[in-house]
């Protein structure tokens, strides 16, 4: 498996998903399916949620592929 690394931002926040750590458990995906659509281009849609919301599921990410920085404006 190739190693990628993406980036997904709102302006508020990066989502960042590193493939490589990838369990696939599905928390993300369950926890906000409006965001996180795997079956899609991009998967991770950022503008279906609040930064809070967003921020909150990544917390959750059981791999570490899930990760976010604050943008700074």
């Amino acid at each position: 498996m190739k190693d990628v690394t993406k980036e997904y931002t709102n302006g508020e926040v990066t989502i960042v998903w590193q493939n490589k750590l990838c369990t696939h458990s599905a928390n993300c995906v369950r926890g906000l399916p409006g965001v996180f659509k795997p079956k899609e281009q991009p998967w991770i849609q950022t503008e279906n949620a609040t930064t809070e919301q967003l921020v909150e599921q990544v917390k959750k990410c059981p791999s570490g592929a899930l990760t976010y920085f604050m943008n700074i404006k």
